[in-house]
């Protein structure tokens, strides 16, 4: 993580995906060991699916409540792309529009949920991968 930033934005993107994974599957463990037989959001299996698409891979992930987010630049303020997918606690999940901001659709798979992210990607040439306003990596 640390050489990333040196490296250029695509390597930040690359680390924070692995990163983001880990950081998650332990939170999951955690979990499962505080709480045993309490369901845990499917935001593991959900980072694993989005990970394995090329057209989101290449964008920087980043979470909030349990909502995963893909953005074009790799920091602060996002520049999100597509929409957002929330793993929900009876197992589904909720695809969320970007702007204009609007569910459009609540589906039982990874898989579905990444397919609908997928098509709410520009059309077009892929999103440039960029550095913050302020030159941040």
């Amino acid at each position: 993580m640390a050489a990333a930033p040196s490296r250029g934005p695509a390597d930040v993107v690359e680390a924070y995906w692995q990163s983001l994974r880990l950081s998650w599957q332990w939170s999951r463990a955690v979990h499962q060991i505080r709480s045993p037989g309490r369901p845990y959001p499917g935001i593991v299996p959900l980072l694993e699916a989005a990970a394995a698409q090329p057209r989101l891979r290449r964008l920087y992930p980043f979470t909030s409540h349990f909502a995963l987010f893909f953005s074009s630049s790799t920091s602060y303020p996002w520049t999100v792309q597509a929409g957002s997918i929330e793993p929900l606690h009876n197992g589904r999940f909720k695809v969320r529009r970007r702007s204009p901001f609007a569910v459009i659709g609540e589906v039982e798979t990874t898989e579905e949920a990444v397919a609908l992210t997928l098509e709410l990607l520009p059309t077009g040439p892929e999103p440039v991968i960029t550095a913050s306003a302020d030159g941040h990596v």
